[in-house]
């Protein structure tokens, strides 16, 4: 039998108190986990206009750097399937034990990256492993990062969701800003010959020891108390199946999924532009089209000074969605990217400052999504389908319309030579965020869909003291 979907209403459930301590140590091992993730992910981008397409395409001309991003796109491929079978696994035998495995497939890949013999050694092939080993990567990201979201949101007390769930992103820029800082290191630090022939392989070799810390911290955890409170209620919906699971999200569900793929679009094409592209774009594009630009270790270096500064304000920001609601902080950053967007990479082409400033409109408009969409996503589907769900349309969303933007945007300015290209795309990217903000209902301080109001040890009022001073358990008649 499986459960038909229900929205519990406030105040009539009591709510489940969960030890403060124990929600601190879920949102840490869920982020630390996350840190090496985005490492492994990022570092592919960082190191593809200063050395892997030289590597990988020695013989492609001015079209080598689109071909090694397109090497990257692939493991968008891969992520739709990832999340399907991740997602429901983590539907059905639990949140912890899925997110165990995609870090460990995540790390292993990695490494095998770095292992990857170059072209001049095995010819066409090392470009082919590589797309292999990315599209293998991207399986694992498939089911991790929505895995993560699910985690963090099932633990976090709803009056806090916000604060919570931007200590996600705060890890994933911080693996962003970590990739970014390790590939600049190396790039600065190793002779040019050395770095082409074995020195682009040191950041990929060090996923292993990041991958291994975040298993053995999320191997710690027990699940979360939604989805034990699911079992307990219903342990026959361990055996639904995805189609039924589907037929849940199309009859009942079918706003919250436009919603949330608005807000997934906006969200991830302002980040891959910022984080993916905006590298190429300054060390490579510019360059080549006579326009400046800068090198790939300065590019890494303002990437990384950004991404410091986001880290500083993120959790504030999901601290304030708690007051204020999510609403207002995801319009404010979809504003920003129709208004700045094209302002933004203008000033990305007027040396230095232009460039600082350029970097730092797009990382105020992201840290508006990141801050608040981990918090908001989650809250939009019941416990039962919630991993399963955002799975597939994260992925799926991602995939189409945000992992494919740094080849599409290289591709397309290679064709036109119009360098304003990543501009249109952010503003396009703002207006999708307006019409889903504009259509989403405030969750902030709501239980989640499916699941007891839950609150933290660190929440409830203090116990009545006695005459001598001592707690006492009931108070006094």
């Amino acid at each position: 039998m499986t459960e038909q979907p229900r929205r519990r209403r406030r105040g009539l459930t009591p709510p489940v108190v969960q030890e403060e301590r124990t929600v601190h140590r879920a949102v840490a091992a869920t982020s630390v986990g996350n840190v090496a993730v985005w490492y492994d992910f990022g570092i592919y981008s960082y190191l593809a206009a200063a050395v892997l397409d030289r590597v990988l395409f020695p013989d492609g001309g001015q079209w080598a750097t689109a071909y090694t991003l397109a090497a990257f796109a692939a493991a968008f491929l891969m992520r739709p399937l990832g999340g399907f079978v991740f997602g429901r696994l983590g539907d059905r035998i639990g949140r912890t034990k899925v997110l165990s495995a995609t870090m460990l497939l995540m790390a292993v890949a990695t490494v095998l990256l770095g292992l990857v013999p170059s072209h001049g050694t095995i010819g066409l092939t090392a470009p082919l492993l590589v797309l292999l080993v990315r599209m293998l990567q991207g399986f694992a990201v498939g089911g991790e990062y929505t895995g993560a979201l699910t985690l963090i949101a099932e633990y976090a007390p709803d009056r806090r969701r916000g604060f919570f769930g931007s200590w996600l992103e705060f890890s994933t820029l911080a693996g962003y800003a970590l990739g970014a800082g390790v590939c600049a290191a190396v790039i600065a630090a190793v002779p040019e010959g050395d770095l082409l022939s074995w020195g682009w392989r040191l950041p990929f070799m060090l996923a292993l020891p990041l991958g291994l810390t975040g298993i053995y911290l999320r191997m710690r955890l027990e699940d979360t108390p939604a989805f034990r409170q699911l079992m307990e209620r219903s342990p026959a919906l361990s055996t639904m199946s995805a189609r039924r699971a589907l037929q849940i999200v199309v009859v009942h569900y079918r706003s919250a999924a436009l919603v949330a793929t608005g807000v997934i679009v906006a969200w991830n094409v302002t980040n891959y532009v910022m984080t993916n592209y905006v590298p190429t774009y300054l060390a490579a594009t510019l360059p080549r089209n006579g326009a400046g630009g800068s090198s790939q270790a300065v590019a890494a270096t303002l990437q990384v000074a950004v991404m410091v500064l986001m880290l500083c304000v993120i959790v504030s920001v999901g601290r304030l969605s708690d007051r204020i609601g999510r609403k207002p902080v995801l319009m404010a950053g979809s504003l920003s990217l129709i208004f700045f967007g094209l302002p933004a990479v203008w000033l990305l082409r007027e040396g230095l400052a232009g460039q600082v400033a350029g970097l730092l409109i797009m990382g105020m408009s992201l840290v508006c999504f990141a801050a608040v969409s981990p918090s908001t996503l989650p809250a939009l589907f019941p416990t039962m389908i919630r991993y399963s769900s955002l799975a597939v349309i994260f992925n799926l969303a991602v995939s189409l319309f945000a992992g494919t933007a740094p080849t599409i945007i290289e591709a397309a300015v290679t064709a036109t030579g119009n360098l304003d290209w990543p501009g249109f795309y952010l503003v396009g990217a703002g207006v999708i965020g307006v019409i889903s903000t504009h259509f989403l209902k405030e969750q902030a301080g709501r239980p989640l869909d499916g699941a007891a109001p839950l609150t933290s040890s660190a929440e409830l009022p203090a116990p009545p003291l006695s005459d001598e001073g001592v707690p006492l358990e009931q108070p006094r008649q």
